[in-house]
């Protein structure tokens, strides 16, 4: 299949990244809605049809979300999605078992399952045979706290930056999606995404490579 030449290029450089002496870890991050998701789809599809099989695996962040009953015991039920409200300290722990010199036979990551807004633990398994990781979540580019020991653990990390009003619509089609009322979705975005969404435009200069709009919108469905 021919591929328009942004996004070939953006195959071509990942692949690059598997062709390594060891297993590559490939961050892809932006704010909430910025199309993240849809990138590493993508970028799955086309390298796994290019690579051997079993080489490449996707690990997204969201699977340390915490659980809501700790939510609730931590008083942030109201504020899921923000740093806080993920188990980044396992994150990075995970981070490191991929990244050791001597990969494991398999790894099992934990997955967020959208339909239950909860997340499943286990439920990813990446193999030995996995030569590049594709991570991808909102805060890997984040200076605070244990994110802070994220970037390190990343060969490359790439920034989704798409239209702000795009996003913005995404975003609360998402939330509509899975269950919630229009006004408390557009609610929801304005309370608790946006300050998210301007914490991660704020790491935006760290990344390695910035994907433009125009790339963004070409992955989306017709």
């Amino acid at each position: 299949m021919d591929l328009p030449e942004d996004i070939r290029a953006l195959v071509e450089r990942a692949a690059a990244l598997a062709a390594g002496p060891q297993r590559a870890v490939l961050g892809i991050t932006g704010g909430p809605g910025a199309g993240k998701s849809t990138l590493a789809a993508a970028l799955l599809e086309r390298l796994r049809a290019l690579l051997p099989d079993g080489a490449v695996a996707h690990v997204p962040m969201d699977g340390f979300h915490l659980a809501d009953v700790a939510l609730e015991r931590l008083g942030l039920r109201q504020a899921k999605g923000a740093p806080d409200t993920f188990d980044a300290g396992g994150y990075v722990a995970l981070l490191r078992r991929l990244r050791a010199a001597e990969p494991e036979e398999v790894v099992y990551a934990p997955m967020f399952e959208r339909d239950l807004e909860q997340p499943l633990a286990g439920a990813i398994a990446v193999p030995r045979t996995a030569r590049l990781v594709l991570t991808e979540g909102n805060y890997l580019l984040l200076t605070r706290g244990r994110w802070a020991e994220v970037r390190p653990l990343l060969d490359e990390v790439w920034f989704c930056d798409p239209e702000p009003d795009v996003r913005l619509a995404r975003l609360t089609a998402r939330h509509v999606e899975f269950g919630k009322a229009p006004d408390a979705a557009a609610a929801w975005v304005a309370t608790v995404d946006e300050p998210n969404a301007a914490l991660v435009q704020a790491t935006r200069g760290r990344a390695d490579l910035v994907v433009p709009p125009s790339v963004l919108e070409s992955l989306r469905p017709a």
